[in-house]
């Protein structure tokens, strides 16, 4: 894979703690040798396990933002036996922006993978995440939420392996996450620029999250955030001494994702009225809302429905929808 444009000082093969940014070249009007400057820390311990923390994938999602920013500031090298990687707003145009995309490029990162160390910034990082940083890794945590568009239940997820054991891993590291929920993405139909299939050339554990959303730093979603950043460090065996918070005593249901069928869209462009509630249970055929036409008052409202069974783990926030827009997603309990 053709190298990385972007640049750090940090030395990763170093014990200590390391705070400082990653350099990618961008060369604008207003400044013509710039650089984009993203925040990176490395704190490290002798050998061990690395995991690399990641959120700001999304600029509007910021739940996690501030949960490793915290985490920057607290963690020391004699907290771990292994090494950390933070990096707290992976697509950081997108994050000084508060922005779903790049406002330089209208990119997405996490629909950008494997990238491009050529390309505009968004598949420049990309490459360099996924060619450097995944590279480093054995365990990779990916904080979201659901941003200015969405509001989720708390939960943490990984997706389905080709090794079961690998599978079982990532399934009990959800669980000791301790979200309200553990998800199980199903592979059928993944998108290949996503994130979590840009973790392509050696098997790790890859887990991610949803952490409520609207737009806000939720007081209950940050909290469940920090602690599973730091049950993520004890449950993988990178923290030395007493645990700062508990492990779960009931472990988190866990929920699977079955494909479309737990997706619902709007099917016309209007004001969405829900008829169902996060933590709703819903079943197949069930009317999922209807959309209005307030600009035509006469007009029938054109009614959705769920294709699906399922517990309702993320709605849409804006009233407001064009066709298209997901405006429920489910996820039902994982088959024995």
């Amino acid at each position: 894979m053709q190298a990385s444009r972007i640049r750090t000082d940090i030395d990763f093969s170093a014990d200590g703690k390391q705070v400082s940014w990653a350099h990618l070249p961008h060369s604008v009007h207003e400044s013509a040798y710039g650089v984009i400057a993203m925040p990176i820390a490395c704190i490290k311990n002798g050998d061990g396990p690395t995991i690399l923390f990641m959120a700001g994938n999304h600029g509007d999602e910021y739940e996690g933002q501030v949960a490793l920013t915290k985490l920057i500031r607290r963690l020391e090298p004699g907290h771990i036996k292994g090494r950390v990687i933070v990096l707290p707003t992976a697509n950081f145009p997108a994050a000084m922006a508060g922005k779903r995309t790049s406002p330089i490029d209208q990119g997405n990162l996490n629909r950008m993978f494997p990238g491009d160390p050529n390309g505009t910034p968004t598949p420049a990082i990309a490459h360099w995440i996924e060619s450097v940083l995944f590279e480093l890794a054995d365990v990779i945590c990916d904080l979201h939420s659901g941003g200015s568009s969405l509001d989720y239940l708390p939960v943490c997820m990984t997706k389905r392996q080709v090794d079961p054991e690998m599978t079982r891993q990532a399934i009990a590291a959800v669980q000791a996450f301790g979200a309200h929920y553990a998800v199980l993405m199903d592979v059928v139909g993944e998108d290949r620029t996503s994130f979590s299939a840009g973790v392509r050339s050696r098997p790790r554990i890859v887990i991610g999250t949803e952490m409520a959303g609207k737009g806000t730093v939720g007081i209950e979603a940050l909290r469940i955030a920090e602690d599973g950043v730091q049950r993520m460090l004890q449950h993988f065996g990178l923290w030395q001494g007493a645990p700062l918070v508990a492990m779960p005593t009931t472990l988190p249901t866990v929920l699977e994702v079955k494909g479309l069928a737990h997706y619902v869209y709007a099917p016309d462009a209007g004001l969405f009225e829900p008829f169902v509630d996060l933590g709703d249970r819903v079943v197949a055929g069930q009317p999922a809302g209807q959309v209005h036409f307030v600009d035509d008052p006469m007009r029938p409202a054109t009614v959705s429905y769920f294709n699906g069974s399922g517990l309702v783990v993320c709605k849409r926030l804006p009233g407001r929808v064009v066709r298209g827009d997901c405006v429920f997603h489910l996820a039902d309990e994982l088959a024995a």
